[in-house]
C-alpha cells in the first residue's frame, strides 16, 4: 500500500514546495517602497474623496450573484437544447428527466430567492 501512495506523497511535496518557493522568492525580489501615495485608495488618478471601508448594500451583491446563477444556467440550457433531438433519439426519456431535474433546481431557487426578497431593488 505503501508503494502506491508514494508518488502521490513525491508529487504533494514537490508541488507545495514549489508554491512555497516562488511565493518566497517573489517576496524577497519585489521592490518594497511604501509611501503615503502609494497607500491610498486609487480612485482613476483623482484624490479619494471617501475613506476606503465605504459601506455598500449586499443587495447589489446578491443581485449580481442571482444574475451570474441564471446566466450559468443558460450557457447550460443552450447547447442541450440544439442537440435535444439526436440526444432524444439515443438515450430516451433520460436526457429530458435530467434537465427537468436540472430546470426544477433552478426554479427552486428562484422562488427561494423571491421569496427572501433578494430581487428588491431598493
Amino acid at each position: 500500500m505503501g508503494d502506491q501512495f508514494g508518488p502521490l506523497l513525491v508529487f504533494t511535496f514537490v508541488g507545495v514546495g514549489f508554491g512555497i518557493l516562488m511565493l518566497a522568492t517573489a517576496w524577497f525580489l519585489r521592490p518594497h517602497d511604501p509611501y503615503p501615495e502609494k497607500l491610498t485608495t486609487y480612485e482613476c488618478g483623482i484624490d479619494p474623496l471617501t475613506e476606503s471601508w465605504a459601506q455598500f448594500y449586499v443587495r447589489y451583491y446578491l443581485f449580481a450573484l442571482i444574475f451570474v446563477v441564471f446566466d450559468v444556467e443558460a450557457i447550460y440550457l443552450f447547447p442541450w437544447a440544439v442537440v435535444f433531438r439526436d440526444l432524444l433519439g439515443s438515450m430516451g426519456f433520460f436526457v429530458f428527466a435530467e434537465m427537468l431535474v436540472f430546470l426544477v433546481i433552478l426554479i427552486l431557487g428562484f422562488a427561494y430567492a423571491w421569496r427572501k426578497g433578494a430581487l428588491e431593488w431598493l
